[in-house]
């Protein structure tokens, strides 16, 4: 049955495109670990994988929709510190869950505890907590009515976190266009990433404390709805919530490039793409307001991009049982 299972799997292997692949032996475990993501990592090792994963959140996003913006973002926090490795996930008190773009804001942390679980009934240490998140936050993109992807997997999870870098390398939501280009830059992302992967917000919720300071302190509020003034008070009301899109926020789509051509997302991290003078950010959004397919294109090409951010491989990290801690052996 071994041999059967590895020639099977070095069939698959033998018919993907994917290059920089290779396998050597893997002492303790049998059979082989291949180096290099690629989407069909887990066929032969856990098939139903996807199909778990969806069926999951299929129930969580019914039940609150706000889940999938959640998701996608827990995806994002997680790369954008050591890389994709799922270190975002782990509790304890350097836990990158209390850094300051995190803390009483990072959610769905249960939805990828219930994914696991059932993963770990049908196939024991197998499928990496990291995989989840971006396996996660590709579906619960397609459930709000947005673009499929291919999801590289392969990825092993972190042994450690860091909420130093947490603090340092997660872009603020009051962030100037330069902070924003140059900390995309940093992780190997250009505009067009920055731009597309803003998309995201397509979708979510702000809290009041993220953009107070627009409300009350920038020239053009007056474009907008005097309603939001009373989700988001001057003093008081922090977690008050509001739409990051108002006009479609649970449906994904290219909304948020008109609301920002109109002067009227909630961020200022979203706003200074089109008012922070960087003609290449300003071209993108008018671009993506006006053709949602190139949109989609372009997000789902930087949210693979974004995924393949420093991956553990091969023999690096482990594959966590519980993906708030790491294994005890």
């Amino acid at each position: 049955m071994a041999s059967l299972r590895m020639i099977l799997a070095l069939v698959v292997v033998a018919s993907l495109s994917c290059s920089h692949l290779e396998a050597f032996p893997a002492s303790g475990h049998g059979g082989y670990v291949y180096t290099g993501l690629f989407p069909g990592f887990y066929d032969v090792s856990c098939p139903q994988a996807n199909e778990i994963i969806m069926s999951v959140l299929e129930k969580a996003i019914a039940e609150d929709p706000r889940t999938a913006a959640s998701l996608l973002r827990l995806h994002f926090h997680d790369c954008f510190v050591q890389g994709c490795d799922a270190s975002v996930l782990l509790d304890g008190g350097a836990s990158e869950k209390n850094a300051r773009p995190n803390k009483n804001s990072l959610r769905g942390f249960q939805v990828i505890d219930e994914i696991k679980a059932e993963l770990e009934q049908v196939c024991p240490h197998t499928v990496s907590c990291a995989d989840i998140l971006a396996l996660a936050a590709r579906d619960s993109v397609i459930l709000s009515g947005g673009p499929h992807w291919e999801v590289a997997l392969g990825r092993r999870d972190s042994t450690t976190a860091s909420l130093t870098k947490s603090n340092s390398d997660i872009p603020a939501p009051n962030s100037t266009i330069h902070t924003l280009v140059a900390k995309f830059k940093q992780q190997g992302l250009n505009e067009q990433d920055l731009v597309a992967l803003s998309g995201g917000h397509t979708i979510g919720m702000a809290r009041c404390v993220t953009f107070r300071q627009r409300l009350y302190s920038q020239p053009d509020v007056t474009l907008f709805n005097n309603g939001l003034k009373m989700v988001c008070p001057k003093v008081g009301g922090d977690a008050n919530l509001s739409p990051l899109d108002i006009s479609s926020p649970r449906r994904f789509d290219n909304t948020y490039f008109n609301l920002l051509l109109e002067g009227r997302e909630l961020l200022t991290s979203d706003q200074v793409l089109v008012s922070g003078n960087v003609r290449k950010t300003m071209d993108l959004v008018k671009m993506y307001a006006e053709d949602e397919a190139l949109f989609f294109h372009h997000f789902a090409k930087s949210m693979v991009k974004m995924g393949s951010i420093s991956p553990l491989l091969g023999v690096h990290g482990e594959i966590r049982k519980n993906c708030r801690t790491i294994n005890s052996n």
